[in-house]
């Protein structure tokens, strides 16, 4: 399929001439690969551009105001709505931005947003430290950032926004600006949640925790009512120190686990202690005492470790061959591509033995009857650090939520959601409780009223003020969209 004409032409020549990075039009090699997204949508960018420096990208922005074409940035990918890509608009693509500038003494980074989760922390682990992000380790950091962060270390240290010290930002209007608690602190204050509705951000500088080493790895339990319930009370009775990923899901081809249980329900467990190594295994105590494991690696290791490298095979829902920010059950990397998959995520207030079984039964029989290639369901228990922050103090404002939910189901093609969509919806409905919110980074293309649902009380009104000084075009659309407030109010 030819990507649409666009409405202006585009000197190409010259815009190769001015950047430092890659152009590619329909005609290059590697366009069909450079455009995929994983959520499966057939996207014809009239230009893909891979940024080499923020001039890049100051230039791509321009471009984009200038000739009026929808813009699309990605930073490794983080959308499960296929932001990543646009039809006959301007693809931004800043992986290509990894400069790292570590300050070891100073416990301090600043590093460019195409850098991944896994890349940094490799390098950061090196010198016994860490910043928490996701779970994936192929999620580009630019992503998974300005929705929020919640990963490994969201109980002991926070959201990965929770530790940002501050952002290089190209603004709509070009204008390349260093924003935190002192420069443009309202832009500070929205970049931190609001997702890629501000700019585009360059570099990031962290705060860094001192994480030498963990106590952590997979756990693989039967799933019954009684162990997910009972896994739940275990993590929020847990020290701070301990912070989990609880999937509910067919047993993958684990090769630590029995064959005779591949492909039977089972809770896959990610489980990460960053405290005193010595109280490790005393933290793992409750969650091995649930049940027989029928998998368990957990025991001391790098924090790194967590993020297997690139290429290599990602167990579970945080796996790369499909889904979004590579992780089917979580946003996952736009670039994989092949597949398809439906996917909901909200908060819940608890997990007893009713919603559990709720759980259990509708994965099991969902995953027996649909033909569906993957069916999970993920819990991850909150509180903590996270929790400490006051609800206002960033454009994330869920500080008192408990518990998140993500449903998803992986399928071989696009043709064959609707039926899969129709049940994470059911399934989503069933489970409601009392928190109605949602997290920015694990929508899909839900409507407005669920990107409304990410931002409660003042925080939307706010955004949207903020939105109307800083990008009162809209030009930063292409995402979960936060139209801009107008002029006055």
């Amino acid at each position: 399929m030819a990507v649409p004409s666009p409405s202006v032409r585009l000197d190409l020549d010259a815009l190769r001439a001015r950047l430092g990075g890659t152009v590619i039009d329909p005609d290059g090699a590697d366009y069909d690969t450079s455009r995929a997204v994983a959520s499966g949508d057939d996207l014809h960018p009239a230009i893909i551009v891979r940024a080499a420096n923020a001039s890049d990208v100051v230039a791509t922005v321009n471009l984009a105001r200038e000739t009026g074409l929808e813009l699309a940035v990605r930073s490794g990918g983080h959308s499960s709505a296929g932001h990543g890509s646009t039809e006959g608009g301007i693809l931004l693509d800043v992986a290509g931005l990894k400069d790292l500038e570590l300050d070891v003494a100073g416990r301090s980074v600043w590093v460019g947003s195409g850098m991944t989760a896994g890349d940094l922390t490799a390098a950061l682990s090196e010198h016994g430290l860490a910043v928490g992000f996701g779970d994936t380790g192929s999620v580009g950091i630019g992503g998974i950032t300005v929705g929020g962060g919640i990963g490994f270390l969201v109980r002991k240290a926070g959201l990965t926004i929770d530790n940002l010290l501050a952002a290089d930002v190209v603004l709509a209007d070009g204008r390349l600006v260093r924003t935190d608690a002192e420069h443009e602190p309202d832009l500070f204050w929205a970049i931190r949640g609001g997702g890629g509705n501000f700019g585009v951000v360059t570099r990031f500088r962290f705060r860094l925790l001192e994480l030498p080493s963990i106590v952590g790895g997979m756990l693989v339990l039967p799933a019954t009512a009684d162990t997910v319930a009972g896994f739940i009370a275990a993590a929020d009775a847990a020290p701070e120190d301990v912070s989990t990923i609880a999937n509910v899901m067919p047993c993958p081809p684990l090769p630590f686990v029995a064959e005779e249980h591949h492909g039977s329900l089972v809770i896959f467990a990610q489980v990460v202690h960053s405290g005193d190594p010595a109280a490790g295994d005393a933290a793992m105590a409750p969650f091995r005492a649930l049940a027989t494991p029928l998998g368990d690696v957990l025991g001391p290791m790098r924090y790194a470790e967590m993020f297997p490298p690139t290429g290599e095979a990602e167990e579970g829902p945080a796996a790369e061959p499909t889904g979004p920010a590579s992780d089917p059950a979580g946003p996952a990397d736009e670039q994989a591509g092949g597949g398809a998959y439906a996917l909901r995520t909200m908060f819940l207030d608890h997990v007893d033995r009713t919603v559990a079984a709720t759980i259990v039964d509708r994965v099991a029989e969902h995953q027996r009857s649909s033909g569906a290639l993957m069916v999970a369901a993920q819990l991850r228990v909150l509180g903590g650090a996270m929790a400490r922050v006051p609800a206002d103090a960033t454009a994330f404002a869920h500080r008192s939520s408990r518990i998140m939910l993500i449903v998803a189901t992986v399928v071989g093609s696009r043709e064959e959601l609707p039926s899969h969509v129709a049940w994470t919806d059911d399934l989503t409905t069933a489970l409601r409780q009392g928190d109605g919110g949602a997290y920015v980074n694990f929508l899909s293309d839900e409507g407005p009223e669920r990107v409304r649902a990410a931002y409660p009380g003042p925080t939307w009104e706010r955004l949207r003020a903020i939105k109307g000084r800083y990008d009162p075009t809209n030009l930063f659309r292409r995402n979960q969209n936060i139209e801009p407030a107008p002029a006055g109010i």
